[in-house]
């Protein structure tokens, strides 16, 4: 899934490129983008069910520079039995790799306040949206 993003001036750092917290605040908003596309959030809302982020790991590997815009893919790398592993990909307009990053999010009931299995229709939900089969 992608989601594009325009860099704001306001975004940039002393040393004139984006701040690298900015562009965890990018993976943030591809992370909420792909969560709401899965009705996870719905899920949430209806059955405080939801996902709690348990890691989260970045890896910078080129300067982002205003002015231009950013776009992040995400996908799941992988489903176990109360998380999964999202994946994202930052890149600059010139299609260059510029840093990724990875989440690790656990299912988890806030009414009783423990992690629970991922529900069968939101692993279905995750194969239709990446119209591929995940290793479940």
């Amino acid at each position: 899934m992608e989601l594009r993003l325009r860099i704001d001036w306001s975004e940039l750092d002393a040393l004139g490129h984006v701040n690298n917290l900015q562009i965890m605040k990018y993976v943030q908003s591809a992370r909420v983008n792909y969560l709401d596309k899965v009705d996870l959030l719905e899920m949430h809302a209806d059955g405080k069910i939801g996902v709690i982020l348990a890691s989260i790991h970045t890896q910078f590997l080129k300067p982002l520079f205003f002015p231009g815009d950013v776009a992040v893919f995400s996908r799941i790398e992988y489903v176990k039995t109360s998380s999964f592993k999202l994946l994202h990909e930052i890149y600059n307009d010139k299609n260059e790799l510029v840093a990724e990053a990875t989440d690790i999010l656990v299912m988890y009931d806030y009414h009783k306040g423990h992690k629970v299995p991922v529900p069968d229709v939101l692993r279905k939900k995750f194969e239709e949206l990446e119209k591929r089969i995940l290793n479940l």
